[in-house]
């Protein structure tokens, strides 16, 4: 029931958000608020189009460039949502305009999901690979039990097609065992969550200690301060 009831809500401010533009379409703040409610509603590509409309008016609107990244990361194309967030970062210090860490926590999730569906894409192509040299190792293999001998070789085909299977079986062997070995190189190369920094999510190189215990990357921790109006370090 509540749900529903915030929907009808959300729903019912986009019919008046739409009812103001058809007054004027000039207004990029109705355009926004209603990307917003979209938003709400999980309806990105009509985010994208609200958004994109407001662009058209003022092309370095910080929220527009805002909910253009969070829609555009909902759908999966993070790079496209990484240059609005940056975009939006960028608008706002010009502009003097204080989302907190709004924008920058936005840009660190989607940079995330970004590495993790490509490790994840990296990993599904390792194993179809794995899986096509195995079935060709075993194709040859049949190939090779099933051709014709010649009368000298009759009487030792059993033999042979005892040597190609173990011959074959070490190929499939070797073959799992590189592939194993290429699985525990990648789980080694995951860096610890404690040596990245928890702004860039990259390496950090000069890492400081806050009063509160919490280490950062220095010059991330400098830019936030900044953005706040605090002095840095």
């Amino acid at each position: 029931w509540y749900q529903r009831r915030v929907r009808d809500s959300y729903e019912e401010a986009i019919s008046c958000y739409t009812k103001a533009l058809l007054k004027n379409d000039k207004v990029t703040t109705i355009y926004t608020n209603r990307a917003l409610c979209y938003l709400k509603l999980e309806l990105w590509d009509r985010v994208l189009r609200d958004c994109k409309l407001a662009l058209e008016i003022d092309k370095m609107m910080t929220k527009a460039h805002f909910f253009l990244g969070q829609a555009l990361t909902e759908l999966g194309k993070f790079d496209e949502a990484i240059a609005a967030y940056t975009t939006a970062i960028e608008s706002a210090k010009s502009r003097k305009e204080h989302f907190g860490d709004d924008l920058h926590q936005a840009l660190r999730r989607t940079k995330k999901k970004k590495l993790q569906k490509e490790e994840e894409q990296r990993m599904s192509e390792e194993i179809e690979l794995q899986t096509l040299l195995t079935k060709l190792l075993i194709d040859d293999l049949e190939r090779k039990k099933n051709q014709e001998p010649s009368d000298d070789e009759v009487v030792e085909i059993d033999k042979q097609n005892e040597d190609l299977e173990a011959n074959y079986t070490k190929y499939l062997d070797t073959l799992n065992n590189l592939f194993s070995e290429l699985d525990d190189r990648r789980k080694r190369r995951e860096v610890p969550d404690y040596l990245c920094g928890k702004i860039s999510f990259e390496i950090m190189k000069e890492p400081v200690i806050t009063p509160s215990g919490v280490t950062y990357e220095r010059s991330d921790l400098e830019e936030h301060l900044q953005r706040l109006d605090i002095l840095t370090l």
